[in-house]
């Protein structure tokens, strides 16, 4: 044995690898599963190489500052840099082709809006509530007015990791923002402080019996033994995947999963396109003044947007009965952090601004816009994007990747395979590893607040004290050259409704206010 040993030892190492090269090439030749191994052998490893990094050699190497998608390299660093509180700026002048098609311009005023000495922001800069208050119109016996404008959106524990959540959730309570459970169900990561609104589907997770219809009782219980819960949010599609249901396989059920979603350990669960709780809008109605009335909070739903009739079914049923809804949330059909199929992504439901122009048209012909929190979702994370959102009818905006940026997310495009290699997307204990959740949760709340200061600075230049005030008007569009420019109100069709709002300083005094606003 030993003399075999010594022989090995005494083969140079240059042999070796040409002994391993050469059993590659002979499993390749013998191998049918793969044409371009087979016919050409070990050589032929190299395509799937390049494939496997070929979105990280183009978004490093080949691709400019503009050019990708989801978010190009000026949006991602801004981001970075915002959440760092970092130098954020660009010098000698934006690089974007401001005559394209679809670019959009805020007119600003010839003289901005002057802060008076004893204005909030003054001492504040980041001080952005929402104008409007939850479940004011249908009298809920808890109201919420979000302290910002800018919220977590719907990701659940499960598609992030533990300590994404936990750093989200802390970020949330420093900067006085909510957090959308997603359909995951309420975790204890969750449970750091921050405002909640629980969102759920049509799993019913955190909310289910055991063969998963709605349960109402746990609802009640849920809501009774954590009163950091705002509001409640019944989903009924996203924008990733708008009408297509889901499996979360049984290999992904840790202890904790199971435990804040209700389900047995192990063991596949189905997400069925459909909701068992109602199957039609006037029982959609009922379901949602059944939850208010049993919690006391503000109920509203979550959809991307595709056909009419059934909204404007229920336009017909708020207006006749003066119940329904309190908030509705529009998500984009641009996807977000759920996996689809190509096909769903690139086709079902309208991208976020043609998708919310219809249905707050189709509201405002009902009288119905003011009773009716609007809240957008749909890479709005931007200043300059949620003024066109405000402009168009929003009060609040939800973002999703642009949030998971701010705790290191490097837009790898992997969420769906567990191997998230910034640990935000993944279940993998290791990869979760890099996550100090008492850091990223101080610059997921710097982000929060660098936008609300940047926003507040934009609304301030096109001479108003509040986003809420931006009109239609106050919007261009890129049609053709400025000739062809076309305002908002002429762009989509309709003037938004002017918001209630009087002052900041109305708002800082009021009741329902979420979050401790302090001089953060």
């Amino acid at each position: 044995m030993q003399a075999f040993l010594d022989v090995l030892s005494a083969i140079p190492w240059y042999v070796w690898i040409l002994i391993i090269i050469v059993l590659v090439g002979l499993r390749d030749l013998l191998q049918k599963k793969h044409t371009i191994q087979n016919n050409f052998p070990v050589v032929g490893h190299l395509r799937y190489l390049l494939e496997s990094v070929g979105p990280e050699l183009r978004q490093y190497l080949v691709a400019n500052n503009r050019e990708e998608l989801p978010f190009n390299r000026i949006e991602r660093g801004w981001v970075y840099a915002s959440s760092k509180k970092e130098n954020n700026y660009e010098g000698f002048g934006t690089d974007r082709d401001i005559y394209a098609h679809q670019h959009i311009f805020i007119n600003n005023a010839m003289m901005p809006f002057r802060l008076e000495e004893n204005h909030p922001n003054i001492k504040n800069p980041y001080f952005l509530p929402c104008a409007k208050l939850i479940g004011e119109f249908h009298k809920r016996k808890r109201p919420y007015r979000p302290a910002s404008i800018i919220n977590v959106s719907a990701m659940s524990y499960g598609s992030l990791s533990a300590k994404a959540i936990e750093s989200l959730n802390l970020g949330v309570k420093i900067s006085n923002a909510y957090h959308n459970t997603g359909e995951g169900g309420l975790s204890k990561y969750h449970k750091n402080g921050g405002d909640v609104v629980f969102h759920f589907g049509t799993g019913y997770f955190g909310v289910r019996t055991e063969d998963g219809n709605f349960s109402m009782e746990k609802m009640v219980q849920l809501v009774k033994d954590n009163p950091f819960v705002r509001a409640i949010e019944v989903k009924l599609s996203q924008g990733a995947k708008p009408g297509k249901g889901g499996v979360l396989p049984g290999s992904k059920i840790t202890k904790e999963i199971a435990e804040a979603r209700g389900v047995p350990i192990g063991e596949d669960v189905l997400s069925p396109p459909n909701h068992k709780a109602f199957t039609n809008v006037p029982e959609l109605v009922d379901f949602i003044e059944a939850i208010a009335e049993a919690t006391g909070l503000p109920v509203g739903i979550k959809a991307a947007i595709g056909k009419l009739n059934q909204w404007e079914e229920l336009a017909q049923i708020m207006k006749r009965d003066n119940r329904g809804p309190d908030f509705i949330a529009i998500d984009g059909g641009e996807g977000g952090t759920g996996a689809a199929p190509p096909s769903f992504a690139d086709h079902v439901s309208l991208p976020w601004a043609y998708g919310f122009s219809d249905i707050y048209k189709l509201f405002q012909s009902y009288d119905l816009t003011e009773r009716v929190v609007w809240i957008g979702s749909g890479k709005l994370g931007f200043p300059g994007k949620a003024a066109m959102a405000f402009a168009m009818g929003a009060d609040c905006i939800n973002v999703a990747r642009e949030a998971m940026m701010s705790i290191g997310c490097i837009q790898a495009q992997v969420c769906h395979t567990n191997t998230c290699p910034s640990g935000v997307a993944t279940q993998n204990k290791w990869l979760q590893n890099g996550i100090n959740p008492t850091l990223k949760s101080v610059r997921a709340a710097q982000y929060f607040k660098t936008f609300r200061k940047e926003f507040l600075e934009i609304t301030h230049a096109a001479g108003y004290e509040h986003p809420c005030q931006f009109t239609m008007k106050d919007i261009e569009m890129n049609v053709d050259d400025h000739n062809l420019n076309k305002e908002f109100d002429n762009t989509f069709g309709y003037e938004k409704t002017k918001v209630n709002f009087t002052s900041m300083q109305s708002l800082k005094s009021c009741d329902h206010l979420g979050g401790t606003y302090t001089n953060n």
